[in-house]
């Protein structure tokens, strides 16, 4: 981009959900007012702001789904719904004084590295800037998946995403279709079922489902939270020590989760009475390999008489008459996609142009990779919030997120004690010996060993998605920027950029 008047930011971050509004608030305390946030809606909450449908709640207890530094001592559930955490996340906002930082309806188009100011030249929806750093957290729950099945567009009835709930379209008396087993269709299914005069649940894969242990929150509990605040961070810490001593059968010992399969298959029978129903439903794979659901609800509205269940995916339309892979058919008024979400190919990466003048999306074209989740070889001053393998199986990603947010504190810190034009550029070595131990630990654990395919692994098998160990190994590795795994790129008087490995900089400094 040409030399232009413009805005300039010390740093820009993309998105105001959980990662966007934490890396906000992490960069006020560090000291960072020089920022802003840019949100392509109208308002923050990320994937609980755009995931409305009836139903949605949370799979992560509530005092464990929140952040450290701003703990919530009123939640009115054990686990919370989509409203709940929504506002939960407006009230951060307002809290820590955020919305003077957010730009509102202001999609990223495009983002370039320019090698000779060292900053990013950014494009919105809603006009131009550039920034010294850019973190990305946009999440990567955030943009649906719908599969391409023949005949679709043909389709005379009402079609959405559960991310993209219509309101507006009254399901009540309709003959309507659920496309997928996953974490959002086993809420959608009992939410609707009462309502609709036939529901066809069209289920690719089965999934695992446990009890949903929800409760109300009772008043005399949440009084004690506010009075004595050292209860709730108890109760924090003893949800997050069980799913810690978890881990181990999921990383190291899948043979382990047997038991837990045993669980899950009395669970099932409690409700499922007919044997071919309960044969439908029944995994063909190792618990835990597939994200597993929490559901009270989920069994007892497949077994209602107005509930088909289709073990089959979905293989084509044809009119209003949605055709199967074995050959059955449906007569339905409307299609319900519960089908996730683009995780191994986040649109953002094809925003994203590097030092080299590749995309992001053309660097992880083998598959994503980034030093310690966070920094990606050839895109200087670039962060990623929830990046490749940091997600989580069976605890709160707010763990993961806070151990980002501390690492990009220190990132911070690191720029400001090299001082001047400076900019960090993860080391390909260093990215590559990274995603190296990362991968091998990941051969022996149940998403790679439990016999599925799923949202967990790329186009081409592997596993970029999960962290293969516990969140405090995680926070461990995160706690700060090793400087030997970057090389410093400075501007000199001359204009041309000059590239140092870090431990020259740093005898420089």
């Amino acid at each position: 981009m040409g030399e232009r008047e413009h805005e300039h930011v010390r740093v820009a971050v993309v998105g105001s959900g959980f990662g966007g509004l934490g890396a906000a608030v992490r960069l006020r305390r560090e000291g960072v007012t020089d920022f802003v946030v840019l949100e392509r809606a109208s308002s923050v909450g990320g994937t609980w702001r755009d995931n409305s449908y009836p139903g949605c709640r949370c799979d992560v207890p509530s005092h464990l789904y929140s952040f450290s530094f701003a703990p919530h001592p009123d939640w009115p559930r054990t686990f919370s719904g989509q409203e709940h955490i929504r506002d939960y996340l407006e009230h951060v906002t307002d809290v820590f004084r955020l919305r003077p930082h957010i730009r509102f309806d202001s999609e990223v188009k495009r983002m370039a590295w320019d090698g000779e100011r060292l900053c990013w030249d950014i494009e919105t929806s809603s006009g131009s800037l550039s920034a010294d750093v850019v973190v990305s957290a946009t999440g990567p729950l955030s943009d649906p998946k719908v599969p391409d099945i023949p005949g679709l567009e043909s389709f005379p009835g009402q079609v959405f995403h559960s991310a993209r709930w219509d309101h507006d379209y009254d399901l009540r008396g309709k003959r309507v279709a659920m496309v997928g087993t996953g974490a959002s269709a086993a809420q959608i299914v009992p939410s609707i079922q009462p309502d609709v005069s036939r529901l066809t649940l069209f289920q690719r894969t089965a999934p695992w489902v446990m009890p949903r242990m929800d409760r109300a929150i009772s008043d005399a509990e949440r009084w004690m939270h506010r009075q004595l605040p050292f209860t709730s961070q108890i109760r924090r810490g003893l949800l997050w020590g069980i799913r810690e001593l978890q881990v181990q059968a999921f990383t190291k010992h899948p043979g382990q989760l047997g038991l837990v399969e045993d669980l899950a298959r009395r669970n099932m029978a409690r409700s499922i009475k007919d044997p071919a129903l309960r044969a439908k439903l029944t995994p063909d794979y190792r618990i835990g390999c597939k994200r597993i659901l929490l559901s009270s609800d989920y069994y007892p509205a497949l077994a209602q008489p107005n509930v088909d269940v289709v073990a089959s995916g979905l293989a084509k339309v044809r009119g209003s008459t949605l055709v199967a892979a074995d050959g059955s058919e449906a007569e339905v008024d409307a299609i319900v996609f519960g089908t996730g979400f683009h995780v191994t190919d986040m649109p953002i990466a094809d925003r994203v142009v590097g030092a080299d003048g590749r995309t992001l999306a053309e660097a992880w074209k083998g598959g994503m990779e980034a030093l310690r989740g966070a920094s990606a070889a050839g895109f200087p001053n670039w962060m990623t919030v929830i990046g490749p393998n940091t997600g989580l199986g069976n605890s709160s990603m707010i763990l993961m997120i806070e151990s980002q947010l501390n690492y990009l504190a220190d990132y911070v810190r690191q720029l400001d004690v090299l001082g001047g034009r400076v900019a960090l550029d993860a080391r390909p070595d260093a990215v590559r010996a990274w995603n190296h131990r990362v991968q091998e630990r990941m051969k022996r654990t149940v998403w790679n060993t439990g016999g599925c395919t799923s949202w967990y692994l790329d186009a081409s098998g592997r596993n970029t998605t999960i962290w293969p160990g516990t969140t405090g190994e995680f926070r461990r590795a995160t706690r700060r920027v090793d400087l030997a795994e970057y090389d410093v790129l400075r501007v000199p008087a001359a204009g041309k950029t000059e590239k140092n490995t870090a431990k020259k900089a740093e005898v420089d400094a």
